[in-house]
């Protein structure tokens, strides 16, 4: 097998990496190597922004994709025939700060400074969304924006305050055109391979080139954002042989709609998928906030969560009460089944060997459907959820219901339907004694652990009491407001 030299661009030239790990992370390498340290190393599992950094790459039409992303894991092959921007790069040619470095120093948003590289980086990804003529992003998309950096010592109102001021300062705009030309020349014919030692690096191109690699090599790691594979290696060093990363298939990156289901490729980053899913349900649009961090949603993908298949995974309850179908794919064999029929046991899942995840299908809102979608953790931003919940019900004409699709995650060994309190809701008027009686189902259909995240009765508690909360935000008669209900939309609504 010939390897390939890693080639990506930075600095205002194309970098070429070899004799490197596969696993090796791009802030390992921009610290170690090219001795770039504007870039921090704080916490190694993306958590803590210091490590934030823009990657660009091209998209499927031919422009310039930028997204503020976790330097700390990802892996450095992946950065094959992408762009790197660090907190250097904002440096000006007569030695100037750039608006955003310029609004965190004028509006005194740093102390340490340990943190305030990674919120520079995170802050100019918006900047360069910011389009001229546009109004000025709201505070709640600054937040959302920032949700993956944390500072321990200045304090969050500054930075934000200068979020808003760096819009008022004389524009300093990215040659995207340039950008692009210098990508193009970075575009391979053929897939990169990359081998170092015992370790292998596949990166296919095409779909079919995915599905031969996974059909020759089924023992291969499939990496996607590496939002959770990367932690394997920094936290767990996991020594990892082979890898089958599917950031460059294009395919994969597509979503479609036929007017009666969405259609989002395996290979469809967190933002976007959500993004796309809030337009029809407006219910998700708490979930996309939360989930994660910006960041991780920007390297994450839909697919892969779902194939993570953790029983933690905020997204696939709200899937699998939406009806959703996953897609797989085997060689020339694509089969589907029912998302909650894919996952077997605690780390199990229907995959066979040499089959990946191609995609999803969900299905489109119908009418006098009502569907919610809860998340309970210890912070709003960027943390693992204790209890996540989804429902969905339809109701006929007289307000009964003849279909009722719930599901939990956190307090299963999978994302797990409740099969009992769905019964009991069946051909029953959507009122509170159908709920209640619902609730008590509950306590048959689940029987929680405890650990470090929340105790087996406060999940016993809280799954009826999400499910009370559905009731009274969807009951026929008087249903309450989200404000009503919620602390958060209190706060985004004043």
């Amino acid at each position: 097998m010939e390897t390939q030299n890693i080639r990506f661009y930075y600095r205002g030239k194309v970098q070429e990496a070899s004799g490197q790990s596969p696993t090796r992370t791009l802030l390992q390498y921009l610290r170690e190597d090219l001795r770039c340290t504007g870039t921090k190393e704080g916490c190694a599992e993306g958590d803590c922004g210091a490590c934030t950094v823009v990657v660009g790459e091209l998209d499927n039409k031919g422009d310039v994709d930028l997204r503020a992303v976790n330097a700390c894991i990802q892996f450095l092959p992946a950065l094959d025939g992408k762009a790197v921007f660090t907190v250097e790069d904002l440096r000006q040619p007569d030695g100037s700060l750039h608006p955003v470095q310029k609004a965190l120093v004028d509006l005194h948003a740093s102390q340490c400074g340990f943190c305030t590289p990674g919120f520079v980086m995170s802050l100019w990804g918006m900047y360069l969304d910011h389009k001229p003529g546009d109004p000025p992003p709201s505070r709640q998309h600054i937040e959302n924006v920032l949700s993956g950096n944390l500072c321990r010592c200045t304090g969050y109102r500054p930075i934000v305050d200068a979020a808003e001021a760096m819009f008022d300062m004389p524009a300093v705009p990215l040659d995207r055109k340039a950008l692009a030309a210098r990508l193009k020349t970075l575009e391979r014919d053929v897939p990169l391979t990359y081998q170092h030692g015992d370790q292998v690096f596949h990166a296919p191109r095409t779909l079919a080139q995915l599905a031969q690699l996974r059909v020759a090599h089924p023992q291969a790691r499939i990496l996607a954002g590496s939002t959770d594979v990367g932690l394997w290696v920094t936290k767990q060093l996991r020594h990892l042989p082979e890898l089958i990363y599917i950031g460059q298939v294009a395919e994969l990156r597509e979503m479609s709609d036929d007017g009666k289901e969405l259609y989002i490729g395996a290979g469809v980053l967190l933002n976007d998928a959500y993004g796309e899913l809030v337009s029809h349900y407006s219910e998700l649009d708490e979930m996309h906030r939360r989930f994660a961090s910006y960041p991780i949603r920007n390297a994450g993908t839909l697919g892969g969560n779902v194939a993570n298949g953790s029983p933690i995974g905020d997204s696939m309850p709200a899937l699998i009460v939406l009806g959703t179908r996953i897609v797989l794919r085997q060689g020339e064999r694509v089969r589907e089944m029912p998302l909650e029929d894919f996952y077997l046991d605690y780390q199990k899942n229907a995959m066979e060997q040499g089959e990946f995840v191609q995609g999803i299908k969900v299905p489109l809102p119908r009418p006098a459907q009502r569907f919610r979608t809860y998340k309970l953790s210890k912070r709003f931003d960027q943390d693992i959820s204790a209890v996540c919940a989804a429902f969905a019900i339809t109701l006929d004409d007289r307000d009964i219901i003849t279909d009722a699709r719930i599901a939990f995650g956190g307090v299963a060994a999978t994302p797990k339907r409740a099969a009992l309190a769905e019964q009991a809701l069946l051909g029953q008027p959507w009122a509170q004694e159908a709920a209640s009686a619902a609730m008590d189902a509950l306590g048959q259909d689940y029987t929680p652990l405890s650990d470090m995240r929340a105790s087996s009765a406060y999940r016993h508690t809280t799954v009826k009491n999400l499910l009370q909360r559905f009731f009274l935000e969807t009951r026929p008669q008087a249903p309450l407001e989200p404000a009503q209900t919620s602390v958060f939309a209190c706060a985004v609504a004043s």
